[in-house]
């Protein structure tokens, strides 16, 4: 067995951890436009897949589909990967806590997973023994599932960031793996979960593949057929190499042996392990740009579960060979731009970017090793200091906008090391140029069905945005440079906002600050910088970081103008959220609690009210310091007479009770105020509850109306909510 006693964390780890991030992406975007095709079909209609296929005809029948999409492979990753820190990113974590963690991230039949059915869907059928109080690991195993629904491919396709929190200890990244794979999978869907797992793990500190293939081995029983099957491969390729034959006479052996027709179910783990131990093998070149590119070349061609095994080969390549071999290929990042969706019960998290994404499981690695959490440019959210990083800004094309170009570089940095630099051309008072990132839904990914995204904003009403930039010293003219939002406003149309002009001068930083105004219910849907010059100017502006702070102050309410994303700021955690009434909000549960939520993981001490009028319903209130749909602090009116303050954490825990006589039909005002410890819950004006929190207390998160229910449909009308 692989063991290091003491995790020693690379010098190069959050590079290492962002370049697997990307190379798990790229594989997931490269892949997913055709999913589930077969070797045959992919050669005959696309050939070679050596880059993104998106404009091609073959997958763009009706429409061209987008190349940045929410997927299973990339939300479960990193989304069940947070139990660690809701557990204290603690060693002794549990499959059980992991389990606990799919049920409060999850919303059933609407985040994450393929929600395919008991029986047909793994991850559905785990979800539902979770669900139904069969607890982990249980509610994955063989002897309740059944061998074939247990042995499918989801826990490989989730584990690469197991792997990650664990540099250079494979034996740790394979525990965790069967820890993790164990709460929906079973036998050699483990076994497979657990190679890729040590793998990449080792990888942090070891490149030869087959040095690497030895540890994945060690870490599995030897009589396993993943274990097989890997030995048959190795085999296979000394022998073509020998021969000079490519990579598709092993995958006709692949076929034969380990095919579909002899391992069943929707994706089984086998078929396709061994297609990601043929692109490693044959994918190997001295020049590690192509080893990249090649590996996952063949991953895709090769056919099956495409968008699977190219993130997990992408993944395991990006970590062994760095940034260095990503960039050295074709544009992989330029289209991408880092940008990634993990939508979730956890709204606040869901519009993201490998960086973001990257420096949280860095940090859950340096936390297991006992070290202190980075946090570049003193936890500036937009930093850039990971080089070639632009974390999702783009640059604008509108008809009024100057030409531009992005580019992460050295320098130009008070407090790092890098900025991102703005090159423009051709700029006046009425041409300027512009770049922002997605900061809610963006307009492309409105329509995006197959993995819903359920999303809330990251910027509100009343937060601070401060900026610091700096003038390239041959500009040829002092520049105006501003911070922008934009909003969903009328038809759901991107209204434009604009924060205080600043003159820069040639070789001068600047920092910019703005209090963003009240938007009237309005989500924010981008926030940029924009460039502009009194006469035409040409030149580079360096954006050195970017963040935001404070509470907000913001009425979540129908807009004047009205739209559509409003509504899509919440996320929706309950059976009925139906936009035709005339109320605000309208909420409808058929069985059991549902959430309506809005916010981040950035709040923290703040009240949140609510005028209520309650329709049938068992229970309803606000909630606060919400971190999904099992995690928060409610101040409920229930229907046998009395006011309750609970807190929902692995189960739910009655904080405090009162008697209080309410009626159907009539109208509440709830206010439920967090500060620290301190949990304040008032209703109609009265303080019912004052207390303390002191074992394990919840410490941020969104608000959310609650509503509970254990027979028939109810409803609860609000008009308002206000924090």
């Amino acid at each position: 067995m692989w063991f290091n006693l003491y995790m020693a964390i690379p010098k190069d780890y959050l590079s290492r951890v962002y370049a697997g991030v990307l190379g798990k992406i790229i594989g997931v975007y490269l892949g997913r436009p055709f999913e589930g095709w077969w070797n045959d079909k992919i050669e005959a209609e696309l050939g070679e897949v050596w880059y993104y296929v998106n404009d091609k005809p073959a997958v763009a029948r009706p429409n061209k589909p987008l190349l940045v999409v929410t997927d299973d492979d990339i939300s479960g990753t990193f989304t069940f990967l947070r139990a660690l820190p809701d557990y204290g990113n603690s060693l002794d974590l549990t499959p059980q806590q992991i389990g606990q963690s799919w049920l409060n991230y999850l919303i059933e039949k609407r985040t994450i997973l393929w929600w395919g059915g008991l029986g047909n869907s793994t991850e559905h059928t785990a979800y539902l023994r979770l669900k139904n109080g069969i607890r982990a690991p249980d509610s994955g195993s063989i002897a309740l599932n059944g061998k074939v629904v247990a042995e499918q491919i989801g826990s490989q396709i989730f584990i690469d960031g197991w792997a990650m929190v664990a540099p250079g200890d494979p034996a740790l990244a394979a525990d965790l793996a069967k820890r993790a794979a164990s709460v929906s999978h079973d036998g050699e869907a483990i076994y497979g979960a657990q190679v890729i797992a040590a793998m990449e793990a080792q990888a942090f500190v070891e490149r030869d593949l087959n040095t690497l293939l030895d540890c994945g081995l060690s870490v599995i029983p030897k009589d396993s057929v993943i274990a097989g099957l890997i030995q048959d491969v190795r085999e296979w390729h000394a022998k073509d190499t020998a021969s000079g034959a490519d990579w598709r006479k092993s995958f006709k052996r692949i076929e034969k042996k380990y095919g579909y027709d002899k391992f069943g179910g929707n994706c089984h783990m086998v078929p396709n392990h061994a297609v990601i131990m043929l692109a490693l093998l044959y994918g190997e070149d001295k020049d590690p740009g192509m080893t990249f590119q090649k590996s996952l070349m063949i991953a895709n061609t090769a056919g099956w579960d495409t968008d699977c095994n190219s993130a997990n080969v992408g993944c395991l390549n990006g970590i062994r060979l760095g940034l260095e071999a990503i960039d050295r290929g074709p544009d992989w990042r330029g289209p991408v731009a880092d940008r990634l969706y993990l939508p979730t019960a956890d709204g606040g998290s869901a519009i993201t970017d490998a960086v973001q994404t990257a420096l949280s499981v860095a940090n859950v690695g340096r936390a297991l090793a006992g070290k202190k959490a980075l946090a570049p440019k003193n936890g500036a959210r937009y930093h850039f200091e990971l080089p070639g990083s632009v974390q999702g800004f783009i640059v604008e094309h509108d008809p009024d906008c100057a030409q531009a170009q992005l580019s992460n570089v050295s320098g130009h940095s008070k407090r790092g090391s890098r900025s991102l630099c703005i090159a423009f051309q051709y700029v006046t008072p009425t041409q300027s140029a512009r770049a922002a990132t997605a900061t809610f839904i963006p307009p492309e990914a409105i329509p995006i069905t197959h993995y819903q995204l359920l999303a809330c904003p990251t910027l509100y009403s009343g937060q601070t945005v401060r900026a610091r930039v700096e003038a390239d010293k041959k500009n040829d003219a002092s520049v105006t440079v501003k911070l922008f939002i934009r909003t969903y406003s009328n038809g759901d149309a991107l209204r434009l906002i604009y924060g205080p002009a600043q003159t820069l001068k040639p070789s001068k930083p600047a920092k910019l600050e703005w209090e963003i105004p009240d938007t009237d219910g309005e989500p924010i849907a981008e926030i940029g910088i924009e460039v502009s010059a009194e006469s035409p100017a040409d030149g580079r502006v360096y954006l050195d970081e970017l963040t935001w702070e404070g509470t907000p102050t913001v009425i979540f309410k129908r807009p004047t103008q009205d739209s559509g994303m409003w509504r899509r700021a919440f996320v929706d955690g309950i059976d009925h959220y139906d936009r035709w009434w005339g109320e605000a909000f309208r909420m409808v549960q058929n069985v059991g609690t549902g959430l309506l939520i809005q916010g981040t993981r950035d709040w923290r001490n703040y009240r949140v009210s609510s005028s209520i009028t309650p329709h049938l319903c068992q229970r309803f209130g606000v909630a606060a310091r919400v971190q999904g749909m099992a995690r928060y602090y409610a101040l409920l009116l229930c229907n046998d007479g009395t006011a309750r303050l609970v807190k929902a954490l692995d189960g739910e825990t009655v904080l405090a009770e009162a008697n209080y006589k309410w009626t159907y039909g009539k109208a509440y005002d709830l206010v439920l105020e967090v500060a620290g410890k301190r949990i304040i819950g008032s209703i109609n004006g009265k303080t019912l509850f004052d207390l303390k929190d002191d074992n394990h207390p919840l410490q941020d998160g969104a608000i959310a109306l609650v509503i509970t229910i254990f027979t028939a449909v109810k409803l609860v009308r609000l008009i308002t909510v206000v924090i």
